[in-house]
């Protein structure tokens, strides 16, 4: 986070993009034995960044890895148990679409790691209003006035970095980047969220689209122009479509 860890910059993950999770969907569906081989996952991360829109923000081996290590363990488990300690109905219709059945079974006392599907989910910090991929929900409390608030992992970062935050204000499924056949679909007033890099940082924030400059795509894809405005310190910026990632 801002203030506490020295290269953020190397720590943020790249997002894989719609048709690169549809891929990699399929390969899992087929259930080949080569989906846990290393050198399967360099191959596929390399199919991945020869992508024009991939230059500087590749996807790492480790990612490819980790997706299908974790949806393979989770194939695995066909029962879940939906989070049940001090829950009402109500509270349960305020969680993000299937939060309540993706954090289910949890320690109270945040002791006892449970490894969950990776990278499906997003929280954002509240010491930079930043938002990170989760790796691992801990634990889940409720306060007294009946919301929900789960402790995080976010994903690249230590125990140090642990977080407790809202569910219903702070937690929602992924982010996923807008590809150069929907930009179209952007609209001003739109909220996305925009890749940021600032003081040595390089961050997601929740944005808002002023204005959109449309010009002709080419070979790289799309080169329209989105004038946005962060939501938590209202700075403007003129940013291309590979910054921008919008709700699922």
């Amino acid at each position: 986070m801002a203030g506490t860890l020295s290269n953020p910059r190397n720590r943020l993950a790249a997002r894989f993009s719609r048709a690169e999770i549809r891929h990699m969907n399929k390969l899992l569906q087929h259930g080949k034995e080569e989906l846990l081989d290393p050198v399967f996952h360099q191959k596929l991360a390399d199919e991945f960044n020869l992508v024009p829109g991939r230059r500087n923000r590749a996807i790492q081996v480790q990612q490819v890895q980790r997706w299908f290590v974790s949806r393979i363990k989770n194939q695995k488990t066909v029962d879940v148990i939906v989070l049940e300690k001090e829950m009402s109905p109500a509270q349960d219709s305020d969680l993000p679409n299937n939060l309540a059945e993706s954090f289910s079974d949890l320690p109270d006392d945040g002791k006892k790691v449970c490894e969950e599907m990776e990278m499906d989910f997003e929280a954002k910090s509240y010491r930079d209003q930043a938002w990170y991929d989760v790796s691992t929900f801990l634990a889940h409390r409720v306060l007294s006035s009946g919301e929900v608030e789960v402790r995080v992992r976010f994903h690249g970062f230590g125990p140090e970095e642990d977080e407790w935050v809202n569910v219903r204000k702070a937690v929602r499924e992924r982010s996923i980047p807008v590809e150069s056949s929907e930009c179209w679909k952007i609209k001003e007033g739109d909220s996305l969220i925009c890749f940021r890099e600032k003081d040595e940082a390089a961050l997601y924030f929740d944005a808002r689209v002023l204005e959109v400059e449309r010009k002709m795509h080419d070979i790289r894809g799309c080169r329209c122009i989105f004038f946005i405005q962060y939501d938590h310190d209202q700075a403007e910026e003129r940013v291309q479509l590979n910054r921008l990632c919008r709700r699922p």
